[in-house]
């Protein structure tokens, strides 16, 4: 495995992360979010982002439907599920204890 496929593996976590996050807030689009993505310097096609998006609403993290007033050709909006919020909780837990783990080994 070369290193664009290991840092791929590891980056695909980190996205769903992103994804959870983003959609605790507000329901998110794939567009928008490929490009929020892309905005904290991810490289990621609509090839893999989408079936993601799909897999994690199987997952029964997200819940979708069809964006208001935007006609016929609506995106699909992507909001946090109950299941969502509770892998989220507990990424945002382990992300903490893994940084202070971390830093301590920074010698900060």
């Amino acid at each position: 495995m070369d290193m664009k496929e290991i840092a791929r593996e590891i980056l695909l976590g980190l996205w769903k992360v992103h994804i959870l996050h983003h959609a605790a807030e507000k329901p998110v689009v794939g567009f928008w979010m490929m490009q929020e993505l892309r905005r904290h310097g991810y490289d990621v096609s609509p090839g893999t982002l989408y079936p993601m998006l799909k897999r994690m609403e199987r997952n029964g993290w997200l819940s979708s439907g069809y964006v208001r007033g935007k006609g016929v050709h609506a995106p699909r909006g992507y909001s946090l599920a109950p299941k969502g919020r509770r892998v989220l909780n507990l990424v945002r837990k382990q992300v903490e204890e893994l940084w202070q783990e971390l830093d301590e080994h920074t010698g900060k």
